[in-house]
């Protein structure tokens, strides 16, 4: 039998993104559309209770990141969830991690610049919806062709505009619970928590019922990890944003809900749009409908960014393994992957396209695809640490930089746990088409695998890990 070859990787990427990129990039991630729009009707099925919703998903996200960081700061590679699930996996987990996840980006991305387009159309009715989701593919393409930092500027200043308008909403509607702000000086108090059927007016029936639209919320937040080949000092800049998700979490969904359930009755809340909107009305806010509106087009902008950046990154990895064209692994004099970049770009281009053909129902649908799929990537996220402290073995498992807490229970609550969400998931029709299009798609990929003949590749290949030499 031949002597297995082996080929240490090396990513010829720009280290450039500093400590405050990572911080927004990672907060950007945490912060959706969703919260903005679609947590009304989260509050509809589950009430006040629907905080607990987001406490619990939020500890089991949590516990990925905190996974994923412990892979990252070791190996920081821009392939990440991919380059880790073959490292320490198989090479078939990191060729289903790689595209599986560029396919999330891809599917979000149509979904995202098809919402820039809705929105826009609000402020310019006579301008057609195709035109805005091109302009907005565009410019996005553009930030990511000039360089990574380019990226990371853009992503800094998206992610503020969503941080600044929630810590104004928390803080002004502090004022109106403890002061009466923009209510004649009475103080709203906190009794709509109780009040209209009690903080769990569904029971934690309906807490569950609401788990997998507040899971979709938080899609996007892995992303920190596809950063990992491009962030300046990874040991560092990593584990910090890593760190502080869990109470950003708390503090601007938890809070930021909490707040608007005790100035509405939750129950007046599902039927008049945003609810963002409705504490910057009562504030006397008048233009507060365009503020949300101007909000929505940045964070589904922000998106957009993040997408053509992951799905390029990604894509350029996978060329490493060999699991992608060759050509894929080329960079520009400003080592920025641009044919990966590119042709990523074209498949979104489909979005624009599809603004002509679907209703906007389409949009949910796809959103709710591109979830579950990412859904995927968090479940390798947590077997690759369970696979990576295996191999390790105890003693060589104390020279980790940066340690899950309290592994392995914390995998098995978090597998556990998608695992509920996933059979809820298949006994609502509007949300099982997520479930059997990703099955499809994963069983597509796995075939591709053994007909292209990936698995007959004999040389392996290793990514470098990290000296902590800060650089």
């Amino acid at each position: 039998m031949s002597e297995e070859k082996t080929q240490v990787i090396h990513e010829d990427l720009n280290r450039s993104l500093q400590e405050r990129h990572i911080q927004l990039i990672a907060l950007g991630g945490a912060i959706g559309v969703g919260l903005f729009l679609g947590s009304a009707s989260a509050i509809e099925k589950a009430g006040p209770g629907v905080v607990l919703a987001y406490i619990i998903a939020g500890i089991a996200i949590f516990f990925v990141m905190r996974a994923l960081g412990e892979l990252t700061v070791e190996y920081p590679v821009s392939g990440s969830f991919s380059a880790h699930a073959y490292q320490v996996l198989s090479p078939l987990a990191g060729y289903v991690s790689g595209w599986n996840y560029w396919y999330v980006w891809v599917v979000t991305c149509m979904a995202e610049i098809t919402a820039v387009g809705v929105y826009v159309h609000l402020w310019l009715p006579d301008l057609p919806q195709w035109i805005s989701c091109l302009v907005a593919l565009g410019l996005m393409t553009c930030a990511n062709l000039f360089s990574v930092k380019a990226y990371g500027e853009f992503e800094f200043w998206f992610a503020l505009i969503k941080v600044v308008t929630i810590i104004f909403l928390i803080f002004t509607g502090v004022g109106m619970i403890v002061f009466g702000l923009g209510n004649d000086g009475i103080p709203v108090g906190i009794s709509n928590l109780t009040e209209h059927g009690g903080f769990l007016p569904h029971g934690i029936g309906g807490v569950f019922d609401t788990m997998l639209m507040v899971l979709f919320a938080y899609v996007g937040i892995e992303i920190i990890g596809v950063t990992a080949g491009e962030a300046a000092d990874p040991e560092k800049n990593l584990s910090a944003a890593i760190d502080k998700v869990l109470y950003r979490i708390l503090l601007f969904y938890v809070l930021a809900l909490l707040i608007i359930m005790s100035i509405y009755p939750w129950d007046q809340l599902g039927h008049q749009g945003s609810p963002f909107v409705m504490v910057f009305e009562k504030l006397g806010i008048t233009a507060a409908g365009h503020v949300i509106n101007f909000v929505v087009i940045t964070a589904a902008l922000s998106s957009c960014n993040s997408g053509i950046y992951s799905t390029g990154r990604m894509l350029y990895n996978l060329s490493l393994q060999g699991k992608a064209p060759k050509m894929f692994s080329a960079v520009s004099s400003n080592k920025v992957p641009y044919k990966a970049l590119g042709v990523s770009v074209v498949f979104m281009l489909i979005g624009v396209v599809l603004n002509y053909f679907l209703p906007a129902t389409v949009f949910e649908i796809i959103t709710s695809v591109s979830a579950f799929a990412c859904m995927v990537t968090w479940i390798m996220i947590i077997c690759c640490q369970l696979s990576f402290r295996k191999k390790l073995g105890p003693e060589g498992y104390k020279t980790v930089r940066y340690k899950m807490p309290f592994a392995p229970y914390s995998n098995y609550f978090t597998l556990a746990f998608f695992a509920i969400v996933l059979i809820s998931a298949l006994f609502q029709p509007n949300t099982r088409i997520g479930i059997i299009s990703t099955v499809i798609w994963l069983v597509i990929l796995v075939a591709m695998y053994y007909i292209v003949g990936f698995n007959k590749q004999e040389e392996k290949i290793e990514f470098e890990r990290y000296e902590g030499d800060g650089k």
